[in-house]
């Protein structure tokens, strides 16, 4: 229910600078994400590591109807990926708690127990930004020999439209007014359990 970043920069007291880029980039009006992302990246620069722990342990919460989703998708034989713009910090813990089955985002760079200011280059790049998402997306489709239509994709940002226009039902889940007028189905109030409606 929170964009990480964003409470990272409220507990160092940078908020309001780091939160106007990610509202921007989230509608659209900054059409790199990479971009946007090393800017607040590097507002960052300096935050002690157990700030980092106190998002996570204080504001991180789950959207309403995730664990009734994934033990859903679980029990119909599916597969679940969390593919994320932010941060391998918080996405690994929800992949533990809700039993999510992949998990692609960035890794946080620190050094004497701060942030750099900058991300860990992995085997994909250091980013992962709405391309990143589509090929991570189709990607694990192929390996595990599902075409691109039996993908369900669900995102509420710009950067997930190249994810959501690749696979056979885009979801757009409590979104920005661009991503709702581009998927498939909208769930504009209520959890991610919604879903589960038309997919029963």
């Amino acid at each position: 229910t929170i964009e990480c970043i964003d409470e990272i920069a409220d507990i160092a007291g940078k908020k309001s600078e780091v939160s106007a880029i990610t509202e921007a980039a989230m509608r659209g009006e900054i059409t790199d994400y990479k971009d946007s992302l090393r800017q607040r990246m590097a507002l960052l620069k300096g935050v002690p590591m157990a700030d980092i722990e106190r998002v996570l342990q204080e504001r991180l919460q789950f959207s309403p109807g995730a664990k009734t989703l994934v033990d859903a998708a679980h029990t119909a034989g599916l597969k679940v990926l969390l593919v994320s713009g932010g941060f391998t910090y918080f996405a690994n813990h929800v992949k533990a708690q809700l039993g999510i089955d992949f998990v692609r985002a960035n890794i946080l760079e620190a050094q004497d127990g701060k942030l750099t200011g900058g991300l860990v280059e992995q085997s994909w790049g250091d980013i992962c930004d709405g391309e990143e998402k589509r090929s991570t997306v189709l990607g694990l489709a192929s390996l595990m020999g599902i075409s691109p239509e039996q993908v369900i994709a669900v995102g509420d940002g710009s950067n997930d439209l190249p994810m959501m226009r690749a696979v056979g039902l885009s979801v757009a889940y409590h979104a920005k007014p661009r991503v709702r007028t581009e998927a498939k189905i909208a769930i504009n109030q209520g959890g991610l359990d919604r879903l589960l409606e038309i997919l029963q």
